[in-house]
């Protein structure tokens, strides 16, 4: 019996490899979808949970590592690549774009699964900063123009007397704002702001003098 809450795609042109990946990671578990090309795995309707690519780095049509860098903007499934004509630079390539590892052909089943499974760890961690972030975007899109105007000048330390001056705004209506901003936002402190305007890379207005904030 498969898990259905994650999966490994397996891109190789070579049919036993496929089917020997496919037996192994069944063992343990875990469900697989293959491929024999980039083109066939490109076109796919591919399941929307957390996943592994493992992919071979010669393929019939291109190769595994410029599939790599084709897919690099995408939310794509850590890639395991695999080869039976590895050498340093195509590894050295291949990591520093990304792969999570890169074995060479004959591989140990040990080496598979510990791969596929920080694979797949990291993708469940990666979907869910980006699940987060999204959350924290709609958020940021409920804020009026005011308040957005208002979120860069408190986390960047003004008070609220200063915040007031440069909105043009009385001090009362300023705190009002402020009070909005954390709420809608659902920051509990001043530094769960900091962090979440850095998470969604708001610039920040940095206060230049000292003083105690209002």
């Amino acid at each position: 019996m498969t898990k259905s809450d994650h999966i490994v795609f397996v891109v190789d042109d070579d049919v036993r490899i496929r089917e020997a990946l496919v037996e192994l990671l069944e063992s343990h578990g875990i469900a697989a979808l293959t491929f024999g090309s980039a083109g066939d795995y490109v076109d796919a309707d591919k399941p929307d949970v957390p996943a592994c690519l493992i992919l071979d780095v010669e393929l019939p049509d291109i190769n595994g590592l410029d599939l790599q860098g084709q897919i690099a903007e995408s939310d794509h499934p850590p890639i395991v690549f695999i080869t039976g004509h590895g050498d340093i630079p195509s590894s050295v390539r291949a990591i520093k774009r990304g792969a999570l590892d890169f074995l060479t052909k004959p591989f140990s089943d040990a080496d598979v699964m510990s791969a596929v499974n920080a694979a797949i760890a990291q993708d469940r961690a990666d979907r869910e900063g980006r699940a987060d972030l999204s959350i924290l975007r709609r958020r940021y899109d409920s804020l009026t123009i005011r308040e957005r105007e208002v979120l860069p000048l408190v986390v960047g330390g003004f008070l609220n007397k200063q915040s007031a001056a440069k909105l043009g705004i009385s001090e009362v209506t300023l705190q009002v704002h402020r009070r909005n901003v954390m709420q809608k936002m659902a920051a509990t402190s001043l530094a769960d702001l900091v962090r979440i305007a850095e998470r969604l890379g708001i610039p920040v207005t940095v206060r230049r003098s000292g003083g105690s904030r209002s």
